[in-house]
């Protein structure tokens, strides 16, 4: 793909975070954008703001017929879709496992990994058919594909599977020849200031938790930043429109790998394969959690 001058794009979780940074440096770049959300009001504001070649659809990507009626209307409305961002996401409290409830993990990965295959189910068979070239990208996150956090073991695990998921995805196109590209975005090069703190401002009713999480395991941006401040700890914060410029440029390149700071997850991954290796857990707890 040389460039995105009139290409068709589909964000999921786009009306907002990373998914909105995404929509609108792809509308910079020529393309013609449909964000996808679940958020009403978010989705309504975000388009009205971004305005130019944008269109909104409310999906729910838990469900697969609600990414079959998004793409539908997508290719009533454009006729093509070139690029297929799966990147809606969300998270729980930080939790051992045994803490956790059948609905945190019903959620979180009904809409993280169900979520990304819903999307690819739905679009990737149409994009095949038109020949045209394309790019599936789906956002995962190190914390799972490359060093896991243990605390973090409901959402750790919903991003370990979409790597996985990906490189099963591209190593598929590339067997069988077809015109499209695979990639995993790596959100990488600081703290994120996203949705992804509030996210159960989304949760279903039907999927809350029977019990309040135990106090202290669940923090917004700021009380996280200002907690680690208080302890010594200076922590960047990445500009999310270089961090979607960035992986805008990746696709471009043909990336499989995008992230900023790629080259510094070889020594962690390599680590990783020394300790099972040696037949230990690769991980261990973080400082200050259990």
């Amino acid at each position: 793909m040389q460039d995105f001058n009139d290409k068709v794009a589909v964000v999921t979780g786009g009306a907002s975070g990373i998914g909105k940074a995404l929509a609108k440096a792809l509308l910079g770049r020529g393309a013609k954008v449909v964000i996808a959300d679940v958020e009403d009001s978010a989705l309504k504001t975000t388009c009205e703001e971004l305005g130019g070649a944008v269109s909104g659809v409310k999906v729910d990507v838990r469900d697969p017929d609600s990414l079959k009626a998004a793409a539908d209307e997508v290719y009533a409305r454009h006729g093509a879709c070139h690029l297929l961002f799966n990147n809606a996401g969300v998270g729980v409290a930080n939790l051992n496992v045994w803490e956790t409830e059948p609905t945190d993990w019903q959620w979180v990965h009904g809409v993280n990994v169900n979520g990304v295959a819903h999307g690819i189910q739905a679009f990737v068979p149409r994009m095949i058919a038109s020949g045209e070239e394309g790019a599936v990208i789906n956002t995962s996150s190190g914390d799972g594909g490359i060093s896991p956090l243990a605390e973090q073991c409901v959402y750790a695990s919903s991003k370990a599977a979409v790597s996985i998921m990906t490189e099963c995805l591209a190593a598929q196109f590339q067997a069988q020849k077809l015109n499209l590209q695979a990639s995993i975005l790596y959100p990488a090069g600081g703290i994120l200031n996203t949705g992804i703190w509030t996210t159960k401002r989304n949760r279903p009713a039907e999927l809350a938790r029977e019990n309040a999480p135990p106090a202290g395991s669940e923090v917004g941006f700021d009380q996280f930043m200002k907690g680690m401040k208080a302890v010594g700890v200076e922590l960047p914060v990445q500009d999310l429109d270089q961090l979607a410029e960035h992986c805008l440029d990746g696709v471009l390149a043909g990336d499989f790998v995008i992230m900023l700071g790629r080259e510094g997850m070889e020594e962690q991954l390599v680590e990783r394969a020394r300790k099972l290796a040696r037949g230990e857990c690769p991980i261990e707890m973080h400082p200050g959690f259990g």
